[in-house]
């Protein structure tokens, strides 16, 4: 078996970096560790707290929908059988996603250390 040169460990250590660096800045995100990294890409408790925010006002959408059409405001029920079914799916989704996350957060605090 050969030994492995140090310089050689390093140069290819470098050139790894630098392509990191290169598909970094091709996905929009700046130099590694740097500000714009930080600001580009959003956070898991921003994007949940949009998700959960935009499911919401689907539900309200297809409650106002499904209020309008018993009030005899509207008489398009294709539109609010869609907007509940969309909201119906979202709901779904949501609860998918909570669960899921749910059996990972077990599986994580079930692991021995």
């Amino acid at each position: 078996m050969s030994t492995i040169d140090q310089s050689r460990l390093l140069q290819m250590r470098s050139s790894i970096l630098n392509q990191n660096q290169a598909l970094q800045r091709a996905a929009g995100r700046g130099a590694a560790g740097g500000v714009d990294g930080a600001e580009a890409a959003p956070d898991f408790g921003s994007a949940i707290t949009a998700a959960l925010q935009q499911v919401n006002g689907q539900q309200a959408k297809a409650s106002e929908l499904s209020e309008a059409y018993e009030r005899g405001d509207t008489h398009d029920i294709v539109s609010v059988m869609i907007e509940r079914q969309k909201a119906s799916l979202g709901f779904e989704t949501t609860l998918q996603v909570r669960n899921k996350l749910l059996s990972a957060y077990r599986d994580i605090m079930n692991m021995p250390v």
